[in-house]
């Protein structure tokens, strides 16, 4: 890996836990990323927003811990294939990342009905195209479709060992077929297919309901001290 410079943010309100402060590295904004050195860096624990790698760097909590599911070695609980089989009717299409109506409007949907107060909330379209989209990662829209209405997508970033899920919104009118979960699981097959090593989750805050679900998919790896760790 060439040397880069990373850059730190003053302290901030950490938008996951109550009363906590935040501060996150970027990777130098000057260089400009490709596949090779991204894919690196999310070995490491890093992740994408928008055209910025990232992680977490608070000096008192350690609570962000990096997660991905190795998939050749993914077993579905009952729950799970549950999930699938409800959703036997919809149609998935993997298409590049496009700043459409169509898109930003189930966007637009989800975030003011779900994330209200968040640092999302308003949606608006420029925070749409400036948290999903990319000029240089190689970033997918997993489609999932009923009768040829949108009504979720899956973003991720194909990377050189596996998949890195950035986000998912959804019409919330379907939320009773849990498209969040669905959308992981169909990742999780899109990268078996493909022969991908891992799929890469974010992550995971025990003590935030709304990002500790990750572990739900196994096996899991975290990686702590600088190694992934299988979670027992």
């Amino acid at each position: 890996m060439s040397r880069i410079n990373l850059y730190q943010t003053p302290e901030h309100g950490c938008p996951y836990l109550d009363k906590k402060m935040s501060v996150t590295q970027f990777v130098d904004p000057d260089k400009v990323p490709n596949i090779h050195l991204y894919s690196q860096l999310s070995q490491l624990g890093f992740r994408r927003s928008g055209e910025h790698i990232y992680r977490p760097s608070c000096p008192d909590c350690n609570s962000c811990i990096s997660i991905r599911v190795p998939v050749s070695e993914a077993v579905f609980s009952k729950n799970q294939q549950r999930c699938l089989n409800r959703a036997k009717d919809f149609d998935f299409i993997h298409t590049h990342a496009v700043d459409s109506d169509e898109h930003y409007n189930i966007y637009e949907k989800y975030i003011n009905s779900r994330h209200k107060g968040g640092d999302m909330y308003p949606a608006t379209r420029e925070l749409f195209r400036n948290f999903l989209l990319s000029s240089w990662a190689n970033t997918q829209f997993l489609e999932i479709r009923h009768d040829s209405t949108l009504i979720a997508s899956a973003v991720y970033d194909q990377l050189i060992d596996g998949i890195s899920a950035i986000y998912c919104y959804f019409d919330p009118d379907y939320s009773r077929y849990s498209p969040g979960k669905l959308a992981i699981l169909k990742q999780l097959q899109s990268a078996q297919h493909k022969g991908l090593s891992y799929l890469y989750l974010g992550y995971q805050i025990e003590e935030c309901d709304k990002m500790n679900y990750k572990s739900n998919y196994k096996p899991a790896e975290q990686f702590i001290n600088m190694a992934w760790q299988r979670i027992e």
